[in-house]
């Protein structure tokens, strides 16, 4: 009797600890009603066949972004992933698994943890994955702990695997929630070879040969340690393993609203017109998605809608300015930006001509800058806050530093001072102090300049593009976008402050003459009498 009360005393405990636990994620309610739905009645415990069934992924025919071929291996590992997610964490030994074990199973994946052991529990399914589908990897867990140390080492592809993992856990759970997008849209892989390189320039020793200019990262056969990409995974992208958190919920929330769990992941037919459409700006969906990763905000969300162009406004709706089609320079800038109110991703597409060796070869490169408030038209640096962005070829992110608060200048004009001592520059910049920009583009939009970073305590250090030097660069400028990030709230400000913009214009072109006594006052006069002779004393010269 003693020992059946304190067993019963000890399993209730553990219930009530577990389940305190999904709470605190909001996820409680929602469990209780998949456990009931799949559960079989009888025995009172979910099916191994209904578990797998959830979480299993099935596209029948991924594309790709990156003009490279997509290896045969990763549609393999997709197949295995569901079934991986159900033998790792959820204990189906007996054939199903109870009420107490299954809320055990989702808080391994979902419940609140620290990055360390969110990072841990994602490569954990990645080696699963990878072993169940009968592929080579060198990474070795030393215990079954949740925070156990990881050893062996990363090759370059399975970085791109890894990756492309995760991104199809996110695509799957923004098709899920999206009903509009649901059975109608196909995985699409993006580039990741930014972000590739950017793990094997960070981790790997990299041979000097090494052209991250025209590189194939499929190809690279170094070895990452895992220490240093753990490293490198905390600094670059610490969201990345909430593409697992979100999948898993939205697979089980989908118990609850079809009945047919694999429709939106089976479907074959793939709608490419968002696809075509990111890939002819600068912002890719591989290079926003790399951004959104190194952010844990609401503009992660905004610029996750850049990818899932069904989401909210959709592109259209937040590119503000783009210089090959609204025209170049601040005055062309300025009145496609002026008036917003939020944050904005700026990039710059610029090129240089390097001879080396009596060959003359063009390099291309991608910066960005994210600014939380938009931009003013001021003669002196300005910002609360912000990061700036090494995009392509190599991907790096350079938030705050904390020493100085320089983030942003963009200046039009002299406001209100006809004579000043020393000319501001006009131009927009950022990071750097004045004339020492870290990075400056020039008012007609036509050049830009990079500095090293040790002119530059606002942001933290670090080369803006591979090979960058201590002598300032000054680069042809291609291309320049700017996104607001704000929501649909700053843009209907904006509108409001272009609506009032428009009627003041029209407001200054009139001229009432009614408001002039005679014609002798009016300025029809004043005019004609200072073209047929300018050099005549005026009563208002006397």
């Amino acid at each position: 009797m003693g020992a059946s009360s304190s067993t019963e005393q000890k399993v209730s405990s553990e219930q009530r600890e577990l389940e305190s636990i999904a709470a605190s994620t909001g996820a409680l309610p929602m469990l209780k009603k998949a456990f009931t739905k799949l559960a079989d009645p009888q025995s009172n415990a979910l099916p191994l066949n209904a578990l797998q069934q959830c979480f299993h992924i099935n596209y029948k025919s991924p594309v790709c972004e990156a003009p490279t071929k997509m290896p045969g291996s990763f549609p393999v590992l997709l197949e295995n992933l569901g079934s991986s997610i159900v033998d790792l964490f959820l204990d189906t030994q007996n054939g199903g698994l109870n009420w107490v074990e299954f809320v055990r199973g989702y808080n391994k994946c979902c419940g609140r943890m620290s990055a360390s052991m969110s990072f841990n529990t994602l490569f954990r399914l990645y080696a699963a994955t990878v072993t169940k589908a009968g592929l080579p990897l060198k990474m070795e867990f030393e215990s079954d702990d949740a925070d156990c140390k990881i050893s062996g080492s990363l090759l370059a592809n399975d970085v791109t695997m890894l990756l492309w993992m995760c991104w199809t856990m996110l695509w799957d759970y923004r098709t899920l929630r999206n009903s509009k997008a649901k059975g109608k849209e196909n995985l699409c892989l993006p580039d990741v070879s930014h972000l590739v390189l950017s793990a094997v320039t960070s981790c790997a020793e990299v041979a000097s040969d090494l052209n991250a200019w025209d590189c194939d990262v499929s190809a690279l056969e170094v070895e990452l340690p895992m220490g240093k990409f753990l490293t490198w995974a905390f600094k670059t992208m610490p969201s990345l393993p909430d593409c697992f958190t979100q999948f898993v919920h939205a697979r089980l929330q989908n118990v609850l609203t079809s009945e047919d769990e694999s429709t939106s992941s089976s479907s074959s037919l793939g709608n490419m017109s968002s696809t075509k459409s990111c890939n002819s700006n600068l912002l890719t969906c591989g290079r926003a998605w790399a951004i959104s990763l190194t952010l844990r905000s609401t503009i992660s969300e905004e610029i996750l809608q850049l990818c899932f162009p069904s989401d909210g406004d959709g592109m259209d709706g937040k590119l503000l300015y783009k210089s090959s089609l609204h025209g170049r320079g601040l005055n062309r800038f300025w009145s496609n930006i002026g008036g917003y109110k939020g944050p904005l991703l700026m990039l710059v597409s610029a090129s240089k001509e390097d001879a080396h060796g009596g060959s003359t070869n063009v390099k291309k490169w991608i910066i960005g800058a994210l600014t939380e408030n938009g931009f003013e038209n001021k003669d002196l640096f300005y910002g609360s806050s912000g990061s700036l962005y090494a995009i392509s070829p190599v991907f790096h992110v350079f938030p705050s530093a904390g020493k100085e608060k320089n983030f942003v200048y963009s200046h039009l004009h002299p406001t209100g001072k006809v004579y000043e001592r020393q000319h501001k520059p006009v131009g927009i910049a950022f990071g750097g102090t004045m004339g020492n920009e870290r990075v400056f583009v020039d008012e007609d939009f036509a050049r830009v300049t990079i500095r090293h970073h040790a002119t530059d305590k606002t942001y933290q250090p670090g080369s803006l593009f591979p090979d960058q030097g201590f002598l300032p660069v000054e680069a042809l400028i291609s291309e320049i976008e700017v996104w607001g990030l704000g929501g649909k709230a700053a843009k209907e400000v904006q509108s409001s402050y272009k609506k009032r913009e428009e009627l003041f214009t029209v407001q200054r072109r009139k001229v009432d003459l009614k408001t002039f006594g005679s014609w002798d006052e009016s300025p029809e006069k004043m005019m004609m009498d200072m073209i047929s002779d300018p050099n005549a004393v005026r009563r208002e010269d006397r």
